[in-house]
């Protein structure tokens, strides 16, 4: 398969995860803001858990809950950022934000669902034997928590107050936990799945998350807000430091385009068996959404 086509299949496999996951529980607002939040999306970290989990010779059945586990986490995010209190977004993926379609406390509890989701989705047999479903539970813990993507959410609200515009070097630790931190779990899940060194993967994964960040800033100044699915330019009017401020947009757009340089050199110990993954790292800073 080529990477779109990769892609797409693994994003139809994670949604049929995520739905069978859902689909006994009762028909109540909080539950149907749940279904609502995670169709769609591009579903690249779920692909990077699956094609993580292929490349160490993992059956798609046995890594897929893993994939659906981080999807679902990341859909809690995007509801909880999207809140008025935090990003204050009214449209994400082309759709009213769940606070917009619902309301606020529904948001949040939807929220609240899909991450304690994600944890349950981690306990599934078909991922392994105990100790391995740990270390994912302890890894996506980690990943999504205070040392991860809920620290870099709080420094970028911190960001919109500060004193001054933060340096680069501020930026890259936010985004390493805002953006960071989840795509990095993603990359070495498959071979926590297949217990393996995730060392290259993890490599991997800290130049793949810096250029989606990069690549986003640079969306949010020239991208079309139609084919983006969310409103642009919101860095901006916030006067807050991005990439493209501190570098200026050719300089961000070489320095992403260096890191996935750095992101595919990381993947050589595994030879054309990475080349997919390889192909992700260039759709990063190649996509429109």
């Amino acid at each position: 398969m080529t990477f779109p086509e990769r892609l797409a299949a693994d994003a139809a496999l994670i949604q049929t995860r995520l739905d069978q996951a859902t689909a006994g529980m009762a028909d109540e607002p909080v539950i149907q803001a749940m279904r609502y939040t995670v169709q769609g999306g591009k579903r690249l970290r779920g692909f990077l858990v699956l094609e993580g989990a292929r490349m160490f010779g993992m059956s798609e059945a046995q890594a897929v809950s893993a994939a659906a586990a981080v999807e679902a986490l990341h859909a809690y995010s995007l509801v909880h950022d999207d809140l008025p209190a935090m990003d204050d977004d009214d449209l994400r993926r082309g759709q009213p934000t769940v606070h917009v379609k619902w309301d606020e406390a529904t948001a949040i509890l939807a929220g609240d669902a899909l991450q304690t989701l994600a944890f349950e989705l981690l306990c599934d047999p078909a991922l392994g034997s105990g100790d391995v479903r740990i270390a994912l539970v302890q890894g996506l813990a980690k990943a999504s928590g205070a040392e991860g993507m809920v620290l870099g959410q709080a420094l970028d609200i911190s960001a919109e107050t500060a004193a001054a515009p933060l340096t680069l070097d501020a930026i890259i630790r936010l985004q390493a936990g805002k953006t960071g931190a989840l795509i990095g779990f993603a990359a070495e899940a498959g071979a926590i799945i297949a217990k393996a060194d995730t060392a290259p993967l993890r490599a991997y994964a800290t130049a793949l998350g810096l250029a989606f960040q990069i690549a986003d800033d640079i969306l949010d100044e020239t991208g079309d807000a139609a084919k983006a699915g969310k409103r642009l330019h919101k860095d901006a009017e916030a006067g807050k430091a991005t990439f493209v401020s501190l570098l200026g947009l050719e300089g961000a757009r070489a320095r992403a385009a260096a890191l996935v340089g750095e992101a595919c050199d990381a993947l050589a110990p595994y030879g054309d068996r990475a080349e997919l993954l390889k192909e992700a790292a260039r759709f990063v800073i190649a996509r429109e959404s």
